[in-house]
This record gives structure tokens, sequence and C-alpha cells, in this order.
């Protein structure tokens, strides 16, 4: 399994080894590790399930297949499954991202150069503009492109038609899509986190692609510490290769290596690395383990709200050492036994004292 492209959270340029959006300059390697065929492609099993009987269906028809969105996380492959729908379907592949369609000709010149059965892929399609997304209604369903050509008086609409085509669309907020889009797509497939034994089967192949010598115990120590995401299992893959050529006398990657070499990259047993810990840590010795408001604790560590509340929190909310409460963040049991600390229920469960009103 292989690494998507850019995702949503990609904005946020944190450098952390263990952000799930892909890397400047990571697109290469990304795609010599990408599988080609739906059976290559490792975990995901109802989602491989169902894609396959529709493109044999589609197929067996003579026909495209029907729009497919992809949902999830990011780094969880979903660029990849629409490389592979490509390579399924025996067609062509024309990818785009969401926040680069800027102007409705864009979009339409992207949709008149395709060919029956081809496949756009948008990623992001949740960021594109609402009129640009209104160009992508009857494209979608009538396979007619609507424009307005001139201005004023003289304008006049023209309808072009369009050959049948394949829509893929990738988003990481599923609720930022419009319904009337949302309802246009007629396969929805969600994508969901790697279990630890699948992300090793993953380390194992991309480590025979590469040509890296790794035993089972060291891929398993990569694939414990790689929060869920194949793309994050793949760069620790890689940093822990470089690790052991320089630093490891065996230069093969056992579990000692791996675990050695994560520990210098501070990334621990669990995933979390040190900015993870740096939140967690400012709730429980700055604020009693909380409830603390987003605004506050942004405060504290010196950064924006946005990027604490979509790159930080999401893995630690998902992972129980995080609650998002209607009072502000806390730090779990889990949280303070992870950190060594000493759980403080008691005082954790005070009520909020209001300060007296002036008169």
């Amino acid at each position: 399994m292989a690494i998507d492209d850019q995702e949503d959270n990609e904005f946020f340029d944190t450098g952390r080894i263990v952000m799930p959006g892909a890397h400047v300059g990571e697109e290469e390697a990304v795609n010599s590790l990408r599988p080609s065929l739906l059976s290559e492609y490792v975990g995901q099993t109802k989602v491989k399930e169902n894609l396959s009987l529709f493109m044999e269906a589609a197929k067996g028809r003579n026909d495209s297949l029907d729009h497919v969105l992809l949902a999830g996380p990011p780094g969880l492959g979903k660029t990849t499954l629409a490389h592979i729908i490509a390579q399924e379907m025996g067609t062509q592949l024309h990818s785009i991202t969401g926040p680069n369609i800027e102007r409705k000709g864009d979009l339409a010149a992207v949709l008149t150069n395709l060919q029956p059965g081809d496949i756009l892929f948008i990623d992001e399609i949740h960021r594109l503009q609402r009129t640009i997304e209104e160009v992508l209604y009857s494209a979608m369903e009538d396979y007619k492109l609507d424009l307005i050509i001139g201005q004023g008086p003289a304008a006049k609409t023209i309808r072009i038609d369009l050959p049948k085509f394949t829509l893929v669309g990738a988003t990481t907020r599923t609720g930022l899509l419009s319904s009337p889009l949302r309802d246009r797509f007629g396969v929805q497939l969600r994508l969901d986190f790697y279990p630890p034994e699948q992300l090793e089967a993953i380390v194992k192949r991309s480590a025979t692609i590469l040509g890296i010598s790794v035993i089972e115990n060291g891929a398993n120590e990569i694939a414990r510490r790689s929060r869920g995401t194949p793309r994050i299992a793949n760069r620790l893959l890689k940093r822990v290769r470089d690790y052991a050529e320089v630093r490891a006398a065996k230069r093969i990657i056992d579990r000692e290596v791996a675990g050695a070499a994560l520990a210098l990259f501070e990334v621990d047993n669990r995933g979390l690395d040190f900015m993870d810990r740096k939140l967690l840590l400012t709730i429980i010795e700055k604020f009693d383990g909380g409830p603390v408001g987003v605004e506050t604790l942004s405060s504290a560590l010196g950064e924006e709200r946005e990027t604490i509340e979509d790159v930080y929190e999401p893995f630690l909310i998902q992972e129980g050492f995080l609650q998002r409460t209607p009072r502000g963040r806390m730090a779990s049991r889990i949280a303070f036994e992870h950190l060594g600390k000493t759980y403080q229920e008691n005082l954790r469960q005070l009520p909020l004292i209001e300060s007296p009103k002036i008169t």
C-alpha cells in the first residue's frame, strides 16, 4: 500500500514526520510504492470488495463506472485507489485538486479534453468553489457542459456534449460537501485507519520495493508507531533505513534498530511525537489536566488555533488521549498514564465556580 497525494491538512507545513499530509518532494517516492492493481492493495477489505464488484459490473456492460466519492483521513490511499480504478478499467486518469480550479473555464478545459471512459480525479473536492461546483452538476448527471459566452444583453448559453466519464472525488471532510454534489456520486466509500498487522504488511511490501532489509519484528515496531496511516508507515520506514545505514552496524532493520531510530526522531511507542506530548503536558502541568479553552491552549503553546484543531487534536482524540468538552480540552486518564503523571480524578470533577457578579 502506498501513500496518497496531497491532502487537506497539508497546508499546515509543520515538518512533523508523523504528519499524514504529503511532504514536499515526496511524490516520486509515492509513485514508486503505489500498487497498480486492486489485488496488490493492502487493507480496506470492504472498500475493495465493493469497488471490485462495481468495476466488474461496469466492464460487463461495456459502460463507465458510476461516479465515486472516496472519503477518509489523509494518508490512507484515496489517490492510490483512483489510480487503481483507472488501471483496472483500462482508461486514462486525469488528476487535479479542488483549490487549483479557480475559474469555470479551468474546469471546462479539463472536461472537454476527456475521452470516453476516462477517469477525472479531483482531490480535496470539498474545497471547490461553489460557483465552480455547480458546473459539475450537469456534467455528472447529463454529461453536458453549460457555458455562458459574452456579457450583458449579448450573452448566450451554449451546451457542449461531454463523453461519458467517471468522476472520482477524494475528501477528508465529507460534511463540507454540498448535498447536491454529494448526492450525484453513485458510489460512496469511506476508508478507515489501518490495524498494525496490515501496516506491517505494507511496511514489508515497501521494504521489498525499496531494497531495504527488514525483519518481522522491525516491521512490526514501525507499524505500531504509524498512527494507523500507510503514508506515515512508509515515511518512518525510509527514515529508519537512513538510521540503519549510518548508525547500525548490521544495516538491517530489526526491533532494536527501529526502536532506537524512532526514539531519535521522538516518536514514542504509541505514535506520539514531540508536539503531541507537549500539548498533553501543557494541559496536565499548567492546567491540572483541564478543562482549558482552545484559545488559552493556543497561547500557551504558541500555535494557531486552527493548527491545534486540524493537525494535533484529531489523532489524540481518536486514540483517547484528549477529550473535547463544552468547557474545553481535557487530558484523559490514558494521557496521564502514558506520560507518567498521577491522574487527579477528584480535582477534575470539581464543579465550575462562577466569578461573583459585581453589583
